[in-house]
């Protein structure tokens, strides 16, 4: 082979494998390029995916805490207002109305078993509701400083007995609690009467406590009750007796 050819055949050899070179280095740094792009691209949905995984949780949380707050007590429904009370006025110094009513845990209650002792009669709307259990359990609580004092405690609802025996178990009450359906003990001390809450105008109870003297007369007449402190205010006039 002479000089020239093998020359020839050195430089197409040499070009060939540069080619071969090139093509593997192009081919490397594409799929060098490419790893990078998927990675970069994979990084971008991890990053998407942690951010709507963050936003669920934060919107769980939120709807959690909504529920939570959703739970809360309600506000306690204004009071009726009392528009007139019933045609008997309990006046101060009268004779006592007379009674005899079933009463929690079988029996009655008359208004002579307390004869020769003070009596605070209490009229409550409804068993079992927020301000009439505040009331009951506040004289519950003096009870014995009442008995120090001469006094029985009496309750007295339109409830029935058996919801006058589930509001004493429930609250642990040990005055007695008299049922009057009928109203006749409620109208004889004047604590029925008409009542009105949101527009609508209805005959009701009149939260009314009633001291009783020894000698049968009424000695002090409490109309449209404030519980707070109502129990020690009355307990303060049956000590004064």
């Amino acid at each position: 082979m002479s000089k020239k050819t093998r020359k020839k055949s050195s430089n197409t050899t040499g070009k060939r494998v540069a080619t071969k070179v090139a093509r593997a280095a192009s081919a490397s740094t594409g799929k060098s390029a490419t790893k990078t792009r998927t990675a970069v691209a994979k990084k971008a949905a991890a990053k998407k995916t942690t951010k709507k995984t963050t936003k669920a949780t934060a919107a769980g949380v939120r709807s959690k805490a909504s529920h939570k707050a959703a739970s809360k007590p309600l506000k306690r429904e204004p009071a009726a207002t009392v528009t007139s009370s019933s045609a008997v006025t309990l006046a101060e110094g009268a004779t006592a109305p007379g009674f005899n009513l079933p009463r929690d845990g079988g029996g009655s209650v008359s208004l002579k078993d307390f004869a020769g002792k003070k009596l605070v009669l209490f009229f409550y709307p409804r068993a079992d509701t927020p301000g009439c259990t505040r009331e009951a359990i506040d004289f519950t609580r003096l009870k014995s400083e009442f008995v120090a004092a001469g006094t029985e405690v009496v309750g007295i609802s339109a409830d029935t007995v058996k919801a006058q025996e589930s509001f004493r178990n429930k609250h642990q009450l040990s005055v007695p609690l008299v049922s009057d359906p009928a109203h006749e003990m409620l109208e004889a001390y004047g604590a029925w009467g008409e009542k009105s809450m949101y527009g609508r105008t209805f005959m009701g109870i009149i939260r009314t406590t009633v001291l009783v003297d020894s000698g049968g007369k009424v000695a002090r007449v409490w109309r449209h009750v404030k519980v707070d402190g109502h129990a020690e205010a009355v307990l303060e006039a049956a000590r004064a007796l």
